[in-house]
């Protein structure tokens, strides 16, 4: 098992990564905060004064502005490889009244900040509805279904990725080493180690220097949070005691 490549953008745009917006007839790209909301929507949190704030204006007659959000993956580890680039577009709106107070409790559940308390007075929300998106990897562009994107989840491990590896590394070195070299039956010269942790597995890399391949381990089934994967990786940290 692996996620999918709705699964990967949902993760990509949850709001755990830098992004940048492009915007139509303005120079750019502009940063932004971002979050999604629970159907995928992306929302922006805008300083009332700003470039961005100026340029998310409709032109006269309109009420939105085309919009694409760009976010690329942060490899978590030295050796991971990334999870691509996620393209999002569609016509951001700004938001006000009630709809901006829902849109700041959604906000504030992948990013919590006290700027949220001034929406309306140092800030503005802005949303959009997702027309179109893409995901890019590896030299690859692949459109996907917006409605795919919409009913997939985002990876509940991926804002803590890179602190479970450092700790994986900083820890449980040797323990780590010996589970993978004996699942992969690979030799003791060949340093294998977790590069990359979703909720559908384990992506290793091993092999000598200048020879380093990568091999995935699924979990039995997908991990709902940290404390599952906890358990799951019981037998890996802790041999002696799984034993």
């Amino acid at each position: 098992m692996r996620p999918s490549p709705a699964e990967i953008v949902r993760t990509l745009v949850a709001g755990q990564l830098p992004a940048l917006v492009h915007l139509a007839r303005h120079a750019g790209p502009h940063q932004v905060r971002h979050a999604t909301d629970p159907d995928g929507r992306v929302l922006l949190l805008v300083p009332v004064v700003s470039d961005l704030a100026m340029a998310l204006v409709p032109p006269a007659g309109d009420t939105d502005v085309a919009t694409v959000l760009d976010v690329l993956d942060l490899p978590p580890a030295a050796g991971a490889p990334s999870l691509g680039r996620a393209w999002i577009s569609g016509w951001a709106q700004r938001l006000d009244g009630e709809e901006a107070r829902r849109a700041a409790i959604d906000f504030a559940t992948t990013q919590p900040t006290t700027d949220l308390l001034d929406v309306g007075v140092r800030f503005h929300l802005h949303r959009f509805e997702v027309a179109e998106v893409r995901w890019e990897r590896g030299g690859e562009v692949r459109r996907i279904d917006p409605e795919a994107y919409a009913e997939a989840e985002p990876d509940p491990l991926h804002p803590v990725e890179a602190e479970l590896l450092a700790d994986l590394t900083d820890h449980h070195t040797e323990q780590v080493a010996g589970y993978l070299r004996r699942r992969l039956t690979l030799t003791g010269g060949e340093s294998p180690r977790v590069v990359r942790i979703d909720r559908y597995g384990l992506l290793v890399a091993y092999g000598k220097p200048g020879a380093t391949r990568r091999t995935r381990l699924a979990f039995d089934r997908p991990v709902a949070d940290v404390a599952e994967l906890s358990r799951l990786l019981h037998p890996m940290i802790c041999p002696r005691a799984a034993a």
